[in-house]
């Protein structure tokens, strides 16, 4: 049975031990609902359908962290529409300013014109 701890100061709790952390399973949709559908003129080129398939199969294998890494215009808006359009799982995109962030919305906007695209800042 776990222990439980009450931290005091600044110092690291001993996690050498077996905690495992609480994550509960990832439901099933009940309810289909409306469903992601990418529209674009354009085809995954290049990398991104590789990289495509390794965000897909990593959200699927529940990894926690996942870093898509690329240079200005090499389409990385694009990949991650079309891994939510293969995944079929609304998504949280964070941007760091508001110029970003409106220009976030936008392309995905374009991207799903048939879902809810919001943005707040």
């Amino acid at each position: 049975m776990a222990e439980l701890v009450i931290r005091r100061g600044l110092e690291e709790p001993d996690t050498s031990g077996d905690f495992v952390p609480h994550k509960p399973a990832r439901p099933e949709k009940s309810m289909p609902g409306k469903r992601f559908e990418l529209v674009s003129d354009y085809e995954p080129a290049g990398d991104q359908p590789t990289a495509i398939a390794e965000l897909v199969e990593g959200m699927r294998d529940e990894e926690k962290t996942q870093t898509l890494l690329g240079v200005t215009g090499s389409g990385k808006t694009f990949t991650m529409a079309k891994v939510i359009e293969e995944l079929q799982r609304p998504a949280l995109i964070l941007a760091p300013n508001k110029i970003l962030a409106a220009q976030l919305y936008g392309e995905f906007k374009s991207f799903f014109p048939e879902n809810a695209v919001e943005y707040f800042v």
